[in-house]
């Protein structure tokens, strides 16, 4: 069995182990610093316990195999997943270092939190189950240990993926029956059972009752057995309005189909004009008074993402009147109309289904803490969440990432254009 140790040098001293960040019944976090960068990393192992196991090889297998499918799960409120590494044949997943507390931590340390601030800090962690879900898999372990707020932002991360599984709807799967008390709906409790996105809605429910009321839920299976009823959360705390009371309760139904079947049904109770994701619709005009989109609708309708991301380059250097020097500077950027920004990212967002455009590039942005006055930190984080860097350094166009499997906002890719996140701005893009 191998517990890493403070000191320890991983991959021929490329990391330095720092501490144990903590654990539980799978893995072990430990930090780590990297000594090229001086960056610190997170790397998480299966615990001593899964490694004296007699499947252990079998769950090794299964652990790098999901840190390999979370990998393409890049949003800005879900932990960067970089790459495995192997230490003496046990496998670690080395993901970004989130400092901050937890909400539960956080909780702990102020108190309940205002109805405001905990909608906010749920809304986001919503935004990143919806887009777990369309990956094809549930998490199965929200609550607010597992969500960590960035020092110094107000911008949640959902964190440690270890029960994450992939399900398919109306299949009864065998599921490990690994769960957090008051948190896990009643499906947890069994060993087979139908799984489906209900299953976060009950958890994230029970994780926004925990934040408004201080209290942790009374068990599923208390419930189910008639042992105790759930409280509602405005029993503990007056300042809940009767919305986020309901919608809570309707979150916690015990049973799947008594809840809404998806975050994002169950986040427009919370809030009717809540809309994560801008809404795709018809785009009516293929030109502007500078040029015609067609090719480049076609080119998108038809996914062939990098001949349109070439055309998005080319149209874009021909409205700037920039064809020329082949490349975009400040006054261009700036000046560069409103309307033809519009029709190219309308054209983006709806023929990725969301997944990349302008105005996903520049929420990812915002959420960050940019603004229109440059900061390298914030735009280097920007360019770590979209997937225009690597390992600290910024790609080439020969490593862009021409498919739906590239990060969210990853395409267009228009580089050395950080004023266009002002342009955005400016245009209400």
């Amino acid at each position: 069995m191998q517990l890493w140790t403070p000191n320890q040098p991983l991959k021929n001293g490329r990391f330095i182990v720092q501490k144990v960040l903590g654990g539980g019944g799978f893995g072990v976090t430990y930090s780590a610093l990297e000594q090229r960068t001086g960056k610190l990393f997170a790397i998480k192992t299966l615990n001593p316990i899964q490694q004296s196991q007699g499947d252990f090889q079998e769950k090794q297998e299964q652990f790098v195999n999901e840190a390999l499918r979370l990998r393409g799960c890049q949003h800005p409120h879900i932990v960067k997943v970089h790459e495995v590494i192997q230490e003496a044949g046990l496998w670690g997943m080395v993901m970004e270092y989130v400092n901050g507390d937890d909400l539960g931590v956080y909780v702990d340390k102020h108190g309940h939190l205002s109805e405001d601030e905990a909608l906010h800090y749920i809304n986001q962690v919503g935004q990143a189950l919806e887009f777990v879900h369309q990956q094809g898999f549930l998490h199965r372990d929200i609550k607010p240990n597992n969500i960590i707020l960035r020092d110094g932002k107000q911008e949640a991360v959902l964190i440690d993926f270890g029960l994450a599984r992939e399900f398919t709807i109306g299949k009864t799967l065998s599921m490990t029956n690994s769960k957090t008390e008051g948190y896990a709906p009643v499906e947890q409790y069994q060993r087979q059972g139908h799984f489906g996105t209900y299953t976060d809605v009950y958890a994230l429910a029970a994780t926004l009752y925990s934040l408004l009321s201080g209290r942790i839920p009374i068990p599923a299976n208390y419930r189910k057995d008639g042992d105790a009823l759930l409280k509602a959360p405005n029993q503990f705390n007056s300042d809940i309005s009767d919305r986020v009371n309901d919608a809570i309760i309707k979150g916690m139904a015990l049973e799947p189909q008594d809840r809404p079947q998806t975050v994002r049904e169950w986040l427009e109770l919370l809030n009717p004009k809540f809309h994560p994701r801008q809404q795709i619709q018809e785009i009516q005009n293929l030109k502007s008074s500078k040029m015609d989109y067609t090719r480049l609708r076609d080119l998108l309708a038809a996914g062939e993402w990098k001949e349109a991301d070439q055309e998005t380059n080319r149209v874009m250097l021909a409205v700037a009147g920039r064809k020329k020097a082949g490349w975009f500077d400040s006054e261009s950027i700036d000046s560069f109309p409103c309307e033809d920004l519009r029709i190219i990212d309308q054209l983006w967002v709806k023929y990725s289904n969301g997944h990349f455009g302008f105005s996903v590039q520049k929420r990812i942005y915002q959420s960050l803490g940019g603004t229109r006055h440059y900061d390298s930190e914030i735009w280097e984080a920007f360019g770590d969440r979209v997937g225009w860097r690597d390992r600290g350094f910024w790609i080439g166009w020969d490593s862009v990432v021409y498919g739906m499997e590239a990060p969210l906002a990853h395409l267009p890719f228009v580089k050395d254009t950080f004023s266009l996140a002002s342009r955005l701005v400016h245009c209400n893009i």
